[in-house]
């Protein structure tokens, strides 16, 4: 192979070259953000606030605290976080897609919060070093290409003794995956259709589920990035999973 030659990266099940994952990505969230949060409650049966729910509470957050939301879309974690620190702390809303982002801010302030966004990418976070009390990723991590570069970031960013806490789809227990395959590629294209017009962006949640690292893999990746005590959370049966991991020293 040429040295030249461009590195590949998974897009659900397709490969594609690194250059142009996010540009996949992006048309995805652009074409559900009107109506991510209503297939949200109905693809998870209202499931993803329990575990949202659960990420916030192990982030153990204080009022005054500073914490980034990485790929934060419609805001739905950011102001979960806001309730725990804010008004005297600060929560930053991040993602690198301009519809999410936009759709997240007018859903904020319509709730009262008054939280800055960010337009940046998580492998290049706009931030100084050693600044964030907590750093949180929810259903973000898998749609990013070079998944190492952006723990990296987030450990830059946060200060000694943060956390950084990573919910996202995993691998289902064994028993349940036949039924879980069925659902994901039977189920949710056809929601998608109907819903949003759009059943090719929900067979690729399906398939992008599948490729992510699945939960001690991912373990692996955090520490490798600088993190420790890193311990991940099954909820639902592994359907997703919570990670955290301190910056200590």
């Amino acid at each position: 192979m040429s040295r030249d030659a461009p590195r590949h990266t998974d897009f659900g099940f397709r490969t594609v070259p690194e250059t142009e994952k996010a540009g996949h990505v992006g048309a995805v969230f652009s074409s559900v953000a009107e109506r991510y949060d209503l297939m949200n409650d109905l693809m998870s049966a209202g499931l993803h606030r329990v575990w949202k729910a659960f990420a916030v509470r192990i982030c153990a957050l204080r009022p005054g605290q500073r914490v980034l939301d990485v790929a934060g879309g419609t805001g739905d974690l950011a102001r979960r976080l806001a309730d725990e620190v804010m008004p005297a702390g600060t929560v930053v809303l991040s993602d690198i897609n301009a519809s999410m982002l936009v759709r997240g801010r007018d859903r904020l302030l319509d709730r009262g919060h008054n939280i800055p966004g960010v337009r940046c990418d998580a492998e290049r976070l706009p931030f100084v070093s050693d600044y964030f009390d907590c750093v949180t990723i929810g259903f973000g991590l898998r749609n990013v290409t070079r998944k190492e570069l952006a723990l990296a970031e987030m450990f830059r960013v946060l200060r000694p003794g943060g956390r950084l806490v990573v919910l996202e789809f995993s691998r289902v227990s064994r028993p349940l995956r036949p039924l879980y395959d069925a659902y994901s590629f039977g189920v949710l294209p056809v929601l998608g259709r109907l819903v949003v017009g759009d059943a090719a962006s929900y067979r690729y949640l399906a398939e992008s589920i599948r490729v992510h690292p699945p939960q001690a893999e991912l373990k692996s990746m955090i520490e490798t990035a600088g993190f420790e005590r890193v311990e991940y959370f099954n909820l639902t049966a592994g359907i997703a999973a919570v990670h955290r991991g301190f910056k200590l020293g």
